[in-house]
């Protein structure tokens, strides 16, 4: 797979006929091992690893309804009220994060209306924080750790 801008780990992977898989803890499964997939599971794994995220409060795959449509955010990570606090949107490493892909996880924030919000693309990784009193948003130059959320 690609090399990535976050810290490796152990991945289990298995490959199920043609197709390689990896598993997820978050969804307690093996799944395709898609770029984007990989990118996931190495931002998951830094997340609970490096910045303090309990694993439990991290769900992958969230369900959503935007305008009657189904939807899915790759990330969702819940406050200790299990109250959505960040979405997380990936790519995989070589498609570059554009505003197209921020505009993607604003449709899914319009439902959640979280404070943070971070892109990455295992490459470059962004996060912003969103003050709804003031309707401003500001750029973080770091992922925040879990009890700062």
């Amino acid at each position: 797979m690609y090399p990535l801008n976050l810290p490796s780990f152990e991945a289990k992977i298995r490959k199920e006929g043609d197709c390689p898989e990896i598993f997820d803890p978050q969804r307690r499964k093996y799944v395709a091992l898609t770029p984007e997939e990989w990118v996931r599971q190495h931002f998951v794994h830094f997340l609970v690893s490096e910045k303090g995220y309990p694993a439990s409060r991290i769900a992958n795959e969230t369900a959503i309804r935007h305008h009657s449509r189904s939807r899915r955010c790759d990330s969702v990570v819940y406050n200790k009220q299990l109250e959505p606090v960040m979405i997380l949107e990936y790519k995989e490493p070589k498609v570059p994060v554009t505003q197209q892909v921020f505009d993607q996880v604003a449709r899914y924030n319009s439902v959640l209306r979280v404070p943070y919000i971070v892109v990455s693309n295992g490459i470059s990784h962004f996060c912003y924080r969103i003050d709804y009193e003031t309707q401003e948003y500001r750029f973080l130059t770091d992922i925040p750790m879990y009890d700062e959320l």
